[in-house]
């Protein structure tokens, strides 16, 4: 590695841990490390204390046990953002997808022209390579390309070692807006489910803002559990239980039935459900809970001893 990289982003920013680290990853510092010894050495810099594979307590440590231990094909379909849709409307019904527009394999197949005024673009493979489009008049398609091409680029199974990401296909996919069935301030609903059963829900809100996303956490009855998760504060005011809360639990049950921990993503829109992603580390497991009683309270919850390897 070049020290000019390093220089580039500036020695202030490289001071904090878990910055140096992000940046350290970017750069392919730690590529040559297999998954086990690159998670006991990155894992104690974002959460604070050391790593036990061993005999992990928390549920932040037994998401990096499983990120080396359970391995399960149907999970690179399920983290792919284009076929996970077969899988949820095989499982629940195709009724509570986001409707695909087209799906291309670089970015100069797009065709900005066949699209409507409002879409959104995002890569299949990765998190964040999103590109929202509110009025195709005003959209700047070279940043938008930029953006994307930069996204496809990526190997988004080395970040945190979230190793199902790996083998998914580098696409393009596009999706209608749902925003415009709805309105502009739309919540996402997370719910955990741990062994088929759902534990919690998070609602995330104004993702969009400058103060960037809010996270407040409710328990399986709706009553808040008062936790702070990461970067991501809770709002002060607290949300009201959706009208499809019953049906959540019904379709999160569904889809994780077989899988230890499964996170499932929904929009509620005019009373009718949406399912965003299916998540199998929020956070990759490097978000800090606080107060940390609430990191060990979620692990009781997953049992690795019922988990099989693979």
């Amino acid at each position: 590695m070049k020290l000019s990289k390093l220089c580039k982003v500036g020695m202030s920013f490289l001071t904090k841990p878990y910055y140096r680290t992000r940046v350290l990853i970017k750069l392919g510092y730690y590529d040559s490390l297999s998954d086990e010894e690159f998670l006991k050495k990155v894992f104690p810099k974002y959460m604070g204390y050391p790593l036990d594979l061993e005999n992990p307590k928390t549920f932040s440590e037994k998401l990096q046990w499983l990120k080396v231990n359970y391995r399960e094909s149907i999970q690179t379909v399920m983290v792919d953002k284009h076929e996970a849709k077969n899988f949820i409307a095989q499982r629940v019904g195709e009724q509570y997808i986001i409707p695909t527009l087209a799906v291309w394999d670089s970015v100069e197949d797009i065709d900005f022209d066949a699209l409507p005024n409002q879409f959104v673009l995002k890569c299949t493979h990765d998190s964040g390579g999103i590109v929202i489009c509110k009025d195709k008049s005003s959209l700047d398609r070279e940043a938008a390309k930029a953006k994307l091409r930069a996204s496809l680029k990526r190997d988004y199974s080395k970040i945190a070692r979230e190793w199902a990401y790996q083998n998914v296909p580098r696409r393009i996919i596009a999706e209608e807006y749902i925003s415009e069935l709805g309105n502009d301030d739309l919540l996402d609903y997370k719910m955990y489910s741990f062994h088929g059963e759902p534990k919690l829900t998070v609602v995330c809100s104004e993702r969009f803002s400058k103060t960037g996303t809010r996270m407040n956490f409710y328990d399986i009855d709706w009553e808040p559990m008062g936790i702070h998760f990461g970067h991501y504060p809770p709002l002060p005011t607290e949300f009201p239980k959706p009208a499809t809360y019953e049906e959540m639990k019904r379709l999160t049950a569904e889809l994780s039935k077989d899988c230890p921990f499964l996170r499932v993503d929904f929009y509620e829109i005019k009373g009718r459900l949406f399912i965003g992603e299916l998540t199998f580390f929020p956070g990759a497991g490097f978000e800090k809970f606080r107060p940390m009683s609430k990191d060990y309270e979620l692990g009781e919850w997953l049992h690795l001893e019922t988990v099989h390897r693979g």
